[in-house]
């Protein structure tokens, strides 16, 4: 471990001895903090919203992109949501010490157990959106992890308040606990400590960073502790010549314009060219419609069918790779869905992809083939969400193949050991014949 100052490095020694012991803790007192914690929320929440106001207006006035914008806001909805999740949270039952597997692999009765068991502290950096600070917290608690929280400085204030409320929470906690101490939620404010905490190898277990690709990346060059996180939300919907063209109308325009910004919002619509003549009109006077004003990147082919829209430029292919995070969207024609598979493996960020068809071998054909995170069928990709899920609220979407994948709820945040119950046995006595291995379930 190279040299780090002794602040950070005390924040991560706080963060491994509070982690081993909250590890310890049981399902009741987690739970406790949670409803402490959905307290001091409830107490503070007009402060909260107040300062989000405070960062959101001096965003706009240093040029914060829109996209970053609507990410920051954080209105009364959001808060609900955020209320919603946690109560979500606490009624799913222990993730700690589920045994996944048990069998009696010797004739004379030793016994081979795998239990889930807590990763230990987990390092989330994340850009713009104030609520990651209160679903990480949640769900690290609640799976008996310790986390370092660093959010953007664009959202400074609502950051502070959030995190006043949950150190509030933890000490109310830790002093009707004793396995729960305050440091299982930690705030660093600074670049310099970003950069000191991933040197922390000995102390940090993951790095979990949710913001822009360029983040993502750079945060993996950046250290050696392993990584969970996606690097964009280029997500990609593929209409089928047979679709229902009513659903496909809501579904696309749901997936592109009901939030923007969000990584789980399509990036391109392809087309089947059979179909692009008689859709894209209606498409392009729906929207119109509807008041959006969206922006179409569109091919040679389908750019001809985007009628009454001053909003049309020729597509650059370079948009391919590319995450909008606004109301701008890429058409391209194709003329099978081999080629539509073929786009999304090679130029989506394999996070959320869609079809949409009636013909469920050509559904099951893209299913299999497509190679992200998410693969829906004739649904919206604004449903690929951990608390839409089901999961009670999710640490971010990952692309990994390893570990976790797509929405990262609890699950996500558990490893597990293997632990051997015998009774004197050793290999000599298996040697000598004494037992057998049988490795039958218990």
């Amino acid at each position: 471990m190279s040299f780090v100052n002794n602040d950070m490095l005390d924040v991560g020694k706080n963060a491994r001895i509070s982690g081993i012991k909250l590890s310890s803790s049981n399902i009741n007192e987690r739970n406790s903090i949670l409803r402490e914690i959905i307290n001091e929320l409830n107490v503070f929440k007009d402060e909260i919203l107040h300062n989000n106001s405070k960062d959101l207006e001096y965003s706009v006035k240093n040029g914060l992109s829109e996209s970053l914008i609507m990410r920051l806001k954080f209105d009364e909805n959001k808060f609900n949501t955020c209320i919603k999740s946690i109560e979500s949270l606490i009624e799913f039952d222990d993730p700690i010490g589920k045994i996944t597997l048990s069998n009696e692999i010797t004739s004379d009765g030793l016994k081979l157990y795998r239990k889930t068991c807590s990763i230990g502290v987990i390092l989330i950096i994340f850009e713009s959106r104030p609520e990651v600070a209160i679903q990480i917290a949640s769900l690290t608690i609640k799976s008996g992890n310790s986390v370092i929280l660093k959010g953007g400085k664009e959202a400074i204030n609502t950051n502070t308040t959030i995190m006043k409320c949950l150190n509030n929470a933890i000490k109310k906690s830790s002093k009707k606990y004793d396995n729960v101490e305050e440091n299982i939620v930690q705030m660093v404010y600074s670049h310099n400590d970003i950069n000191e905490l991933l040197l922390l190898n000995d102390y940090i277990d993951l790095v979990i960073p949710r913001g822009s690709g360029e983040l993502v990346n750079s945060i993996k060059k950046m250290t050696s502790i392993p990584v969970l996180g996606h690097s964009d939300g280029v997500c990609m919907l593929y209409l089928h010549y047979d679709s229902n063209i009513d659903n496909a109308l809501d579904i696309i325009i749901d997936s592109k314009t009901d939030y923007p910004s969000a990584c789980n919002s399509i990036e391109t619509l392809l087309i089947h060219k059979n179909l692009v003549e008689l859709f894209l009109p209606l498409l392009s006077n729906k929207v119109n419609e509807l008041g959006i004003k969206l922006i179409y990147h569109a091919d040679e082919y389908c750019i001809n069918y985007l009628i009454n829209n001053n909003n049309v430029f020729k597509l650059d292919e370079s948009l391919y790779h590319h995450e909008f995070g606004s109301l701008e969207i890429c058409i391209k024609s194709v003329d099978s869905i081999d080629k539509a598979i073929d786009h999304i493996n090679k130029y989506s960020s394999h996070h959320t992809d869609v079809i949409l068809t009636e013909d469920e071998g050509i559904a099951d054909k893209f299913v299999s083939e497509v190679d992200s995170a998410c693969v829906f069928h004739n649904c919206s990709s604004r449903f690929s969400d951990g608390y839409r899920f089901g999961f009670g609220t999710e640490i971010g979407i990952s692309t990994s193949r390893i570990h976790a994948r797509g929405p990262v709820g609890l699950e996500g945040l558990l490893t597990y050991k293997y632990i051997l119950k015998g009774n004197g046995q050793t290999i000599k006595k298996h040697n000598d014949g004494i037992f057998e291995f049988t490795r039958k379930p218990i």
